[in-house]
């Protein structure tokens, strides 16, 4: 959490500048095709141009000019896109330039910005093991910075992850259709695969996971003394013991095996980015995933 408002400023700024080039230059074309409208809206009648669908000839008009004339239609593009952000405590660990909260908030940033850049509306759930804060979709840059402002502030009061709880309040939430992003890192002691059945059915859902390189692969320096950010507990572990890697291996591969299964079974675009790599390969790999 950063509290020093200069500071905070800073920030803002700085990943403004990032996450807005990086919509307009590069993600606008991918967001748009990925996001289709979610129908056609009637926009005009023209002359009859060869090479037109004889299917869209308007035949009152024809009459009445005696020639013919089609219905043209304009794709309903406006969208509405809700956040769903990760702000429990494991989101402060960072072994690099970065925690998982501060690349969370540059991921945000650059889907807020391609929304407002596409005339969509774009909203965010904060959540950690309860629901932290919700700020309505709407549009513009004021509040596309408050909601990064929010990101990089916010000081939750839960410590853990409940995934489920976060996807019940979104589709309480949004009772229209939506397109739904969960940013975490997934370390949720929970099972959300039933939810993610129920609420996909109704919204499209994307997932990305945040992690640190150090949490996939546990460094080996002997005994270490860590703390589970999200339990608070502590424990003493011999990270040069071959068991130990080896179990701590299994436990993270867990975690990424559910999610995935998880996700392929109901149809949820998801990709994984760590910490100190550039995140931006990632997020067009989901989109090209969500055109498929």
């Amino acid at each position: 959490m950063i509290t020093d408002t200069k500071e905070l400023l800073q920030k803002i700024r700085r990943i403004e500048i990032k996450t807005k080039n990086l919509s307009r230059n590069i993600f606008a074309g991918e967001y748009r095709s990925a996001f289709k409208g979610r129908g056609m809206a009637f926009s005009e009648v023209r002359e009859y141009r060869h090479g037109d669908d004889v299917h869209d000839i308007d035949w009152n008009v024809t009459a009445r000019y005696a020639k013919p004339y089609i219905k043209v239609f304009e794709e309903e593009r406006e969208l509405t896109v809700l956040l769903l952000v990760d702000v429990s405590s494991s989101g402060h660990f960072g072994t690099h330039e970065r925690t998982k909260r501060q690349l969370i908030a540059e991921i945000a940033g650059t889907l807020a910005f391609s929304c407002i850049t596409n005339n969509d509306k774009v909203g965010v759930l904060f959540f950690s093991d309860r629901i932290e804060k919700f700020i309505p979709p709407a549009k513009g840059r004021r509040h596309v910075l408050h909601i990064l402002r929010e990101i990089l502030q916010m000081s939750p009061v839960g410590h853990g992850t409940d995934i489920s709880k976060a996807l019940i309040y979104a589709n309480n939430m949004q009772k229209k259709h939506c397109s739904m992003f969960v940013l975490s890192d997934f370390i949720n002691q929970m099972d959300y695969a039933s939810t993610i059945s129920v609420v996909a059915k109704k919204h499209d859902i994307m997932a990305v996971q945040v992690y640190d390189p150090h949490e996939s692969n546990l460094p080996d320096v002997g005994l270490l003394s860590i703390r589970d950010a999200e339990t608070q507990e502590v424990m003493l572990i011999d990270s040069s013991s071959k068991r130990t890697l080896s179990a701590y291996r299994k436990y993270w591969d867990q975690i990424c095996e559910y999610m995935q299964t998880t996700f392929s079974k109901y149809d949820v675009s998801f990709v994984s980015t760590a910490t100190n790599v550039d995140y931006v390969p990632n997020l067009i790999r989901l989109f090209s995933n969500r055109k498929r």
